[in-house]
């Protein structure tokens, strides 16, 4: 893994951990109308989607080389005006957590990933290797890391929206 993609992953799980920190149980649980995810249910969220692209990820590592790998546009998860489906797989709990079990769960889906990365074989090279995306198609494995980044950004904006609009 090369030095920027740990930094887009480093970076990106600081400012989610940095909003929600601080906030109650009763805060982190909140929904704010019925059909939108409280911050722990995005949390939840964060971790489900991190546990399935460290998995997405082992595979591919696994996975033979290939040549031509189209690098995709995934910035478009970043366009807070549109909306997506999360796969069944990822969707968050409906039970309350506590902010400690939150951030221990982060922790932990993180590390698993970290680990993966930190023992593929040295020549591995992310951009030759490659894992199907339910949305985008195949994707290079560092495009996967890419996108678990910006989809953290993505859900870190969205917590930052609901406390603003109830703190």
């Amino acid at each position: 893994m090369n030095f920027i993609e740990y930094d887009l992953l480093f970076e990106s799980r600081n400012q989610l951990i940095e909003e929600i920190t601080e906030l109650e149980d009763k805060t982190l649980n909140h929904k704010p109308v019925p059909d939108i995810w409280s911050i722990a249910q995005i949390c939840h969220h964060l971790y489900l989607t991190e546990q399935a692209i460290t998995e997405a990820i082992a595979r591919g590592i696994r996975d033979r080389d290939y040549k031509n790998i189209i690098q995709k546009n995934i910035y478009l998860i970043s366009d807070m005006k549109k909306k997506f489906k999360s796969p069944d797989s990822v969707l968050p709990s409906q039970k309350p957590f506590e902010i400690s079990k939150i951030i221990d769960l982060l922790a932990e889906s993180r590390d698993q990933l970290l680990q993966v990365l930190y023992e593929m074989d040295k020549d591995i090279v992310l951009n030759k290797k490659k894992a199907r995306h339910p949305m985008f198609g195949d994707l290079s494995l560092d495009q996967w890391i890419e996108l678990l980044s910006l989809h953290e950004q993505r859900h870190t904006k969205q917590i930052q929206d609901i406390k603003f609009n109830i703190m």
